[in-house]
C-alpha cells in the first residue's frame, strides 16, 4: 500500500510531539533518538514528494500540521536552550582541564 504525503507530515507531527513531551521530561536521549526517526520521515517525505502530489484539500490540512509542527520545534527549542547551554559549559571546562 502507498502511503500517502499527508501520511508523512502527520507522522512528522506526532514524532515532533513526542519529542515536546520528552523535552518537557528533560529525556534529552529521548529527543535525540525522536529526532532521528524526524530526519528519517522528511527523508521519506522528500522522496515520495518527486512522484506523488497532494489535493487542494489535503495542501490545507498539510499547512496546518506544519503549523503545528512549527509551534512544537519552538516550544521543544525554548526547553533545550538551557541544557545546551549547561553542555558547552560542561565542554568548555573540559577542554580548558586537558590544556
Amino acid at each position: 500500500m502507498e502511503t500517502s504525503l499527508l501520511a508523512y507530515y502527520k507522522a512528522i507531527e506526532s514524532a515532533s510531539q513526542q519529542m515536546l513531551q520528552a523535552a518537557q521530561s528533560q529525556d534529552w536521549d529521548q529527543v535525540v533518538r525522536l529526532e532521528s526517526t524526524c530526519a528519517v520521515l522528511i527523508a521519506q517525505l522528500r522522496d515520495k514528494s518527486r512522484i506523488l502530489e497532494l489535493a487542494a484539500e489535503d495542501r490545507r490540512e498539510k499547512a496546518r500540521i506544519m503549523q503545528r509542527i512549527l509551534r512544537t520545534d519552538a516550544e521543544i527549542r525554548c526547553l533545550a536552550e538551557p541544557w545546551l547551554n549547561d553542555l558547552a559549559l560542561l565542554m568548555d571546562q573540559r577542554t580548558q582541564a586537558l590544556h
